[in-house]
């Protein structure tokens, strides 16, 4: 679909209130299409007021601007993604891809509301975010049509990256917070920050080029260390330091503790895109890390090998996932609903002390679940009997002459 297509019609448009919204919003309103903005407050910690979002996008030629508060759905999401772990290749914790999922979910509604069954976004054609933003609204409302500015040969004859945006919004007058000076974006929520482009796509630039949006880095940390107590309840973190808090409490206060203590600050990935390309990114998460170090934790107290084997399969495979936009579909409900069984045994008090980065773990307390105990002691306590291993070594180290004797066992030279 091109502008021409749009001419005279309504569309929703999900806008962020960065250059890429504001630039397309107003190019579009100037070919004559209807713009209804769409923003999510997600506890942005880069807005100092989530009002200057509506603002821009209504200087931006926006016919109208609908703000849609979605603070605890990020958060309970951000929950969802640290009890499954469902990180990335191995260290993303997917920040982005649940957001878009909370987006998504908080727009669609409203769109109906205002009989509006065009769905706009300003992600980029050679992202992860149009797949996202397209596949997770097609599954929740399979009679929607889509426009990408960025998919636009109309837009893009105009358009070929962010000076042709930048200099469209001086001309134009477009009120924006990005300008020529800036050598990267950043895209924030209140489970952590993602900066990438410019500078950073050259990985000569060295991470410490990002300045950090929740903290400092570790080597700039205080040099006193600060020791903090989380309290688990049915897989729910309930309190800090024994005060009762809620979720988006919980997220806002650990943010700014551990970004005080360079703890999750701008980890630097290089990751594949889900289109097919590699890209860098340097993301901040400390209230991710901490939470997801002491679920963690707990989680290898009260977990058997066979479980905790499951539990690592479902997690890789939901973390890919979710970053594709699939977090809605029949697999991922099968596999969140596996871990779902966890989560209720996930209890107690856990204590780590935050350093320059670093999380050490100090001690759990009331962990009720739990499965060590005495049994595993190597001291005289318990009532397992060392002579009961006889005959369990006895039948292991069958197997294995078994296996030796059948020729199956090689030394390094590949001989007998």
């Amino acid at each position: 679909m091109d502008v021409n297509n749009l001419r005279g019609k309504r569309i929703a448009f999900a806008a962020s209130g960065g250059l890429d919204s504001c630039t397309i919003t107003h190019w579009l309103a100037a070919q004559g299409v209807e713009v209804v903005c769409y923003s999510a407050d997600l506890g942005q910690p880069d807005e100092s007021s989530f009002d200057q979002v509506g603002k821009r996008m209504l200087e931006s030629g926006a016919a109208n601007f609908i703000a849609i508060d979605l603070k605890n759905e990020i958060a309970e999401i951000g929950l969802e993604v640290i009890q499954t772990n469902a990180k990335y290749e191995g260290n993303y914790w997917n920040m982005t891809g649940a957001a878009r999922q909370v987006i998504v979910k908080g727009i669609l509604p409203k769109m109906s509301e205002h009989n509006i069954n065009i769905f706009s976004h300003g992600a980029t054609g050679r992202g992860n975010d149009q797949v996202r933003f397209q596949v997770i609204a097609a599954m929740l409302n399979p009679n929607l049509s889509f426009y990408a500015a960025w998919r636009d040969e109309i837009f893009l004859s105009k358009f070929r990256g962010r000076k042709d945006m930048l200099d469209y919004c001086d001309k134009n007058r477009i009120p924006i917070k990005a300008s020529h000076d800036e050598p990267y974006s950043t895209d924030a929520n209140l489970l952590g920050l993602t900066h990438e482009g410019g500078a950073l796509e050259s990985l000569q630039t060295k991470m410490e080029f990002v300045k950090p949006g929740l903290g400092h880095w570790p080597q700039e940390a205080p040099e006193q260390s600060e020791i903090l107590t989380i309290s688990f309840t049915r897989g729910r973190p309930v309190k800090i330091n024994g005060e009762e808090k809620d979720l988006v409490s919980t997220f806002e206060i650990l943010n700014l503790i551990g970004g005080k203590h360079g703890v999750g600050i701008a980890e630097n990935i290089v990751e594949n895109r889900y289109v097919g390309v590699k890209s860098r990114g340097v993301y901040e998460a400390p209230a991710m890390v901490i939470l997801a170090h002491c679920y963690q934790q707990l989680l290898q107290q009260v977990l058997d090998k066979r479980a905790l084997q499951i539990y690592q399969q479902v997690s890789l495979y939901l973390g890919t996932q979710l970053y594709q936009g699939y977090w809605v579909d029949m697999g991922s409900r099968m596999a969140r609903r596996c871990v779902q069984e966890i989560s209720p045994f996930v209890n107690g008090d856990i204590s780590v002390e935050l350093y320059k980065g670093n999380i050490y773990y100090l001690s759990t307390e009331n962990v009720i679940n739990g499965l060590y105990n005495k049994e595993g002691s190597m001291e005289d306590e318990g009532n397992f009997d060392h002579h009961d291993s006889e005959g369990f070594l006895n039948i292991l180290t069958l197997n294995a002459k078994t296996v030796a004797l059948a020729k199956q066992i090689y030394n390094e030279s590949n001989e007998i």
